[in-house]
């Protein structure tokens, strides 16, 4: 494994996209000799390629060297939980029954490998490690005086690191351990070596002459999520593949391979973010609008002007999406959190030239017409000027600036996009709507007959 991790770090080391980095052997999410880990610090983003040309290039080279898998996974700011992975999408699966949660996961694993929209398909089920297998003569120990407990006893003694004694001297205390040498207890072979002494003829008795030893495979670890087994496949996405194809093909091939209903399957981390997004977050948008033409309902003693004021919601999410499609980005969780940013600005700008309409319709007896071509004129620098202000905080972060920018990315270009799509809308189709929907409202000019007027 040392020779294996020296061949990778020296592919590492010769990348033109490195910078530096740290390789240490053993430990790690499985703790043992087996596994190394590399943490790699990247040039500055202007100096190397793309985060995704990077990994792709370097997932490449590692396919050379036989005898190691490395899987590659970049460190995000923003961690959504999950259970600990070498990749950064993980699907679970958890049954009462350890093994046939193995069973289906293997089958399941096989279908994600063979897809080529996946990367790096793992699972943390380790069923490779080495088990000797005792299978005890119980007549042979009975007529011996052997019993079981003897047997577990003795094998306890040679391989368990018994404590048997504690040796105290003037500035510490040392712990006297009881076990085989370490040459003499790697090898099934070497349980030939272990006797028991047998009650009825008080002899040391071979332990092989009384049990056969067969190597087996299984499991050095079982995990479990929920206290109930679990095994997690974990994996990375190909360039430009969206997550939500990768959950459509996942759900599709639990359908193939007929995954009983005894089997229970969840999403964790990114992925399980994304599907319950898909769920639940068109209620809590159209919640959220509702709330917001509540609040403008009452502001305004009006039925029909909130929905001016959102009517230029839809132009910014439009506006979002497009940039996103243009620059090929994703929608991430990132870029979701900059589309919600859109609503309070956009509507913001939506505000400025309803309200002063309102107020000089209802105070200033001028027609609508007026009224929303004065608030146009009136409202229309400081409307730049938010939008301009807003539009100028968000570029460092759509054009990539900084450390760590490829993760923000995303949530500058659809705030910027969003705004100058509805920039344009607020300022020649919200009259227009402005307009339409005022003849429903009855705020236009107050007629006072001329009786009255003349009686006052």
């Amino acid at each position: 494994m040392l020779e294996l991790q020296d061949k990778a770090a020296e592919i590492v080391a010769n990348d033109p996209n490195v910078a530096n980095f740290v390789s240490i052997l053993g430990g790690g999410l499985s703790a043992g000799s087996n596994t190394g880990r590399f943490f790699i610090v990247l040039k500055p983003r202007g100096d190397r390629e793309s985060m995704k040309k990077v990994l792709e290039g370097l997932r490449i080279k590692f396919r050379d060297l036989p005898g190691l898998q490395v899987f590659m996974r970049p460190v995000q700011n923003l961690q959504l939980g999950g259970r600990a992975s070498k990749s950064r999408y993980q699907f679970t699966l958890q049954s009462v029954g350890f093994e046939g949660v193995n069973e289906w996961s293997e089958k399941l694993l096989e279908k994600l490998r063979s897809d080529p929209i996946f990367r790096d398909v793992t699972s943390d089920s380790q069923l490779k490690g080495l088990n000797v297998q005792i299978d005890i003569n119980r007549e042979k120990a009975a007529q011996s005086g052997v019993t079981i407990a003897d047997i577990r006893q003795a094998l306890y003694n040679a391989f368990g690191q018994r404590q048997v004694s504690t040796i105290y001297t003037s500035v510490n205390t040392y712990y006297v351990i009881l076990e085989t040498a370490e040459d003499q207890r790697q090898f099934e072979t070497d349980l030939a070596k272990v006797f028991v002494r047998g009650r009825s003829t008080n002899q040391l008795i071979p332990l092989s002459s009384l049990a056969s030893f067969k190597r087996t495979i299984g499991p050095t670890a079982v995990n479990h999520q929920g206290q109930i087994p679990a095994v997690t496949l974990s994996f990375n996405l190909a360039p430009d593949a969206p997550l939500g194809d990768a959950t459509d093909k996942i759900e599709k091939y639990v359908k193939d391979i007929q995954l009983p209903p005894s089997i229970i399957t969840s999403y964790g981390g990114d992925a399980k973010v994304f599907k319950g997004n898909q769920g639940g977050q068109f209620i809590l948008i159209i919640a959220s609008l509702l709330v917001i033409y509540i609040l403008l309902g009452v502001l305004y003693e009006s039925y029909i002007h909130p929905i001016t004021i959102l009517a230029g919601l839809p132009s910014a999410a439009i506006g979002a999406l497009l940039s996103l499609w243009v620059f090929g980005m994703e929608l991430t969780i990132i870029a979701t959190i900059g589309i919600l940013m859109l609503i309070g600005i956009v509507k913001k700008n939506a505000i400025l030239m309803i309200d002063f309409a309102l107020d000089a319709q209802r105070n200033q007896k001028m027609s609508p017409t007026e009224a929303i071509r004065s608030a146009c004129i009136l409202r229309f620098r400081p409307i730049m000027m938010t939008t301009l202000t807003a539009i100028v905080g968000a570029l460092p972060i759509a054009l990539g600036l900084g450390a760590g920018a490829e993760l923000r990315q995303p949530l500058g270009v659809s705030v910027v996009g969003g705004l100058v799509l509805s920039q344009f809308v607020t300022l020649f189709i919200t009259p227009v709507i402005y307009l339409y929907l005022d003849r429903w409202s009855g705020n236009g000019p107050l007629e006072i007959p001329p009786e009255i007027l003349k009686d006052t």
